[in-house]
């Protein structure tokens, strides 16, 4: 199923997609059965909003294999981590703004993991248990002020650096998704999730090691090889198999 999160009627709804229109959910997306309404909206009079709003956004960098070739960089031997804040977060058709005291903003795909328990120090083959699905995510990065600081933490946490969405995506197999990003219609990533170094059930319980997990919390598992810059006005869309497309604008 594709679990949506979206303004209705002045009002902020989770649902899941049918046949093209919304079915409301009752009670929490994280629950282990999920209860509807006797409600539907249609998707196209609704605005989506990130699906999710997390408690933190934990991100893996240097994830791919063939990111790592491209950057002439050696295959890590754990994952790097580092956070990108809740206000960094937006949605499907949210603009990007691009910071005055940025010289060069790029973009990088990425399949996110949404866990759907609290989690701490679980064992990979109990990961998928803590997972409620899977949803595209743009690292945005200031990449100048990544090398100048030497560390990450202002580089990614501008407001609008982490567009998520348009759905989350239950029952896939993250282990091979065709990932893509377009920068006015031209592809500068393609690639597949099969090149991770670090797959999706390790992250999680590597992660979990580290630090508390809980409901809707994100995990983005790395961008594969393409990155590069943006310039103000340009249109991205990310998409990921199985999840859909997200859309933002750099203004």
């Amino acid at each position: 199923m594709k679990i949506t999160r979206f303004q209705h009627n002045e009002s902020i709804e989770y649902g899941v997609i049918e046949s093209g229109r919304i079915h409301l959910i009752d009670g929490s997306v994280f629950s282990e059965e999920i209860a509807y309404k006797d409600e539907y909206a249609e998707l196209d009079r609704v605005k989506l909003l990130s699906p999710v709003v997390p408690s933190k956004v934990v991100c893996v960098g240097l994830n791919y294999k063939d990111h790592a070739k491209e950057l002439s960089m050696p295959i890590p031997e754990e994952p790097i981590i580092f956070l990108k804040p809740p206000s960094s977060l937006i949605g499907p058709g949210e603009n990007i703004l691009y910071p005055s005291s940025v010289n060069r903003l790029d973009y990088e795909a990425e399949l996110a993991i949404v866990i759907k328990k609290y989690t701490k120090s679980i064992l990979s083959d109990r990961s998928s248990q803590h997972i409620l699905g899977y949803t595209a995510l743009n690292d945005v990065t200031a990449r100048d002020l990544q090398k100048k600081d030497g560390q990450w933490t202002r580089a990614k946490s501008f407001d609008t650096f982490c567009p998520v969405g348009p759905y989350i995506a239950t029952d896939l197999d993250a282990d091979d998704l065709h990932i893509e990003l377009n920068v006015n219609g031209q592809i500068k990533q393609s690639s597949s999730t099969s090149n991770m170094i670090f797959g999706v059930d390790f992250l999680v319980s590597f992660i979990s090691g580290v630090m508390s997990l809980m409901p809707g919390d994100i995990i983005a598992t790395g961008t594969p090889k393409g990155v590069g810059s943006l310039s103000r006005g340009d249109k991205i869309e990310l998409i990921i198999e199985g999840i859909g497309s997200l859309k933002n604008q750099i203004i």
